[in-house]
């Protein structure tokens, strides 16, 4: 029976996927407005943690504009789907200008083709998805973590699509291995920074409040003398336009120019507080719906006591 459920939930998102494909991007931003909407009035999905965490963040602003801004960022995510359904199908090695502007480029491809391993650090903003798909169209695959989705059809086409033009995807479980292979022989890793690491990881400040950060990045950076860039895919008018850029670089070697960021403290607050530059560029642009901000400290010290 289970193998019958997870073939038919296969069957139903390729069936949405075609739907998506079907209709053109103009029409896919309009039914993202319509579903935001649903979200903000008819379905309060995460509304309170959103308001809050946006409260937080922007303290001066309004009630009405945390609810607009709230609206924009559903607006992004549902587009963001329906972006990466048209990707393979619309960006190609001789058409990927038409949707991607590259700033840094100099900086970013000298690090791509170093022979040195190289660490790509970003968020839950923009189109992600997108920034892997372009840089294996431009010839420099990369290597991300994810959680093997318990469907393993739906695994299997998540992980065709990321593979199509040499993003590969190493599971969350049982991976470090693997990691540090591709270290090892200099290849590039891509990771997502941005979500709660317990109450155990490497605390930093983010947007004004104490968030928890995991602290392998820094580790991983500093174990495999591997620079560490803070790179972002940020939308810019209309559907499937997109800035892929680099906020700042980190080099474990430079220890006299880069003092202060020696060190996994440093380091995660370094890539923390860029990932909020550029959130704050374009905050519609960022997953607010994350409990980014929670601290368990507490509880596990009148648990201990």
């Amino acid at each position: 029976m289970r193998k019958i459920v997870d073939y038919l939930l296969y069957l139903l998102v390729r069936i949405f996927v075609c739907f998506v494909q079907a209709i053109s991007l103009e029409t896919c931003d309009r039914v993202a407005g319509l579903l935001a909407t649903l979200c903000m009035h008819v379905i309060p999905l995460r509304r309170k943690l959103i308001d809050e965490n946006l409260r937080h963040a922007y303290p001066a602003m309004s009630a009405a504009e945390r609810h607009a801004l709230a609206w924009r960022m559903w607006k992004h995510l549902y587009l963001l789907v329906a972006e990466v359904a048209h990707a393979p199908r619309k960006i190609h090695q001789t058409n990927w200008r038409d949707y991607v502007q590259i700033k840094q480029a100099d900086g970013m491809v000298r690090r791509l083709i170093a022979d040195r391993p190289f660490l790509i650090v970003s968020g839950h903003f923009g189109n992600f998805e997108l920034a892997g798909y372009i840089l294996g169209i431009l010839g420099f695959p990369t290597y991300s973590v994810a959680r093997t989705l318990d469907n393993p059809h739906l695994n299997a086409f998540i992980a065709k699509f990321r593979g199509a033009t040499g993003q590969h995807i190493i599971p969350t479980k049982g991976g470090y291995d693997d990691i540090l292979a591709v270290l090892a022989r200099g290849g590039t890793m891509a990771l997502l920074a941005d979500q709660y690491a317990g109450s155990k990881g490497c605390w930093v400040n983010f947007f004004g409040r104490p968030a928890s950060a995991h602290k392998a990045i820094a580790l991983l950076a500093l174990d495999s003398d591997a620079p560490l860039a803070a790179g972002y895919t940020m939308r810019l008018d209309g559907p499937l336009k997109y800035e892929l850029g680099v906020w700042g670089f980190v080099d474990p070697r430079d220890a006299s120019a880069e003092a202060d960021r020696q060190g996994i403290g440093p380091l995660t607050q370094w890539y923390t507080s860029a990932i909020e530059g550029f959130v704050r560029k374009a905050p519609d642009q960022y997953w607010w719906l994350h409990d980014r901000w929670k601290d368990r400290r507490k509880q596990r010290r009148k648990k201990a006591a």
